[in-house]
């Protein structure tokens, strides 16, 4: 049901994914909601929001074992490449459940909002952590992972609404270089 919830929040939003919706595409019966989910949409939203940071998180690893020799840039060029590859196969239908519910209950929902932060920060830190692997100083990491992760989801919002991948290989060819420059050259 957390996966089925993250679907339909990175597709239709928050606001628009309701309990019913959520047990049927899950193939639930509906009376499961309130046995797993004691504290409502609101819960269910949050455990779907946690999943999707995790999600992003452990994709790290199979993006960097897909480069031959890992760069900065081939790290967020495959990153990039996961959202083209849905656009192009499937369409502009679906975005990032973690920003989707930023976007719909971060402001009136507390719990959602640190949710959606705590997710964030569980895909920030194994992409810093890749990037500190390959030699950039560590006190840049963090500021590159989030770099590359805010470019991201600015990219994702701009293919969505055009309904082309422009922004986002515009955003692995012009970050791209500035990524590869963090690397600490050894000398």
């Amino acid at each position: 049901m957390v996966f089925s919830a993250a679907q339909l929040i990175r597709r239709d939003g928050v606001a628009s994914t309701g309990m019913r919706e959520v047990a049927a595409h899950a193939g639930a019966p509906r009376g499961s909601l309130q046995h797993y989910f004691p504290g409502g949409k609101e819960q269910l939203v949050n455990e779907a929001v946690g999943w999707a940071g995790r999600y992003a998180g452990n994709r790290v690893a199979r993006f960097l074992a897909a480069l031959s020799e890992p760069t900065p840039s081939g790290l967020f060029a495959e990153m990039v490449c996961q959202w083209t590859d849905e656009y192009e196969a499937t369409g502009f239908s679906g975005g990032c459940p973690v920003a989707a519910a930023t976007v719909d209950w971060g402001q009136s929902t507390a719990s959602t909002r640190e949710a959606a932060a705590a997710a964030f920060a569980a895909w920030t830190g194994p992409v810093a952590r890749a990037l500190a692997d390959m030699g950039v100083p560590e006190e840049r990491a963090g500021a590159l992972a989030t770099l590359m992760i805010s470019t991201l989801e600015g990219a994702i919002l701009i293919a969505r609404a055009e309904r082309n991948v422009r922004a986002l290989t515009t955003a692995a060819r012009e970050l791209g270089p500035l990524l590869d420059a963090a690397v600490a050259k050894a000398g």
